[in-house]
């Protein structure tokens, strides 16, 4: 079982970093790796919206929106919040953990327009987690596979 713990002063501590840099790296991770996966499924739902994710453990926010071309940050009003642990995320990435669980439970939080979120919801339950992970480096899939099977 996936056990990850973090102190609650790092959540303290990042939260009082600036949202810019995460939520640019985080859009330069979703074009590389998300961004080529939804293209094959009907994304256009998505285009034009603001989403934030908050990883509540961690203390760690990313704001982006998504455009024609991709994610991009976006420091506005989000349309969509979503929020969770860091574990329970990773259990949703893993496919080890289903979204309806986790949100039933209160576990994973969804904030604001609940038709987008059903549509992000399908979205990724409908993306192949080898796409996505086939466009990491070798050494870094193997590393996320391993992370994902724990």
């Amino acid at each position: 079982m996936l056990n990850l713990a973090f102190p609650p002063q790092l959540a303290t501590l990042v939260a009082r970093l600036p949202l810019a840099p995460p939520s640019l790296a985080f859009s330069m991770a979703a074009n590389r790796l998300l961004w080529p996966a939804l293209q094959t499924l009907d994304w256009q739902p998505l285009v034009g919206r603001r989403y934030a994710i908050r990883v509540k453990d961690l203390g760690l926010s990313f704001r982006f929106a998504v455009s024609q071309s991709g994610f991009a940050p976006d420091g506005g009003a989000p349309d969509l919040t979503i929020s969770a642990t860091a574990r329970d995320f990773l259990l949703l990435l893993s496919r080890r953990e289903d979204p309806d669980t986790l949100f039933f439970s209160r576990r994973l939080v969804s904030e604001g327009d609940t038709e987008l979120g059903l549509t992000v919801k399908n979205l990724l339950d409908a993306l192949d987690p080898e796409l996505v992970l086939g466009r990491l480096p070798a050494p870094l899939a193997r590393a996320a596979r391993r992370l994902m099977a724990a």
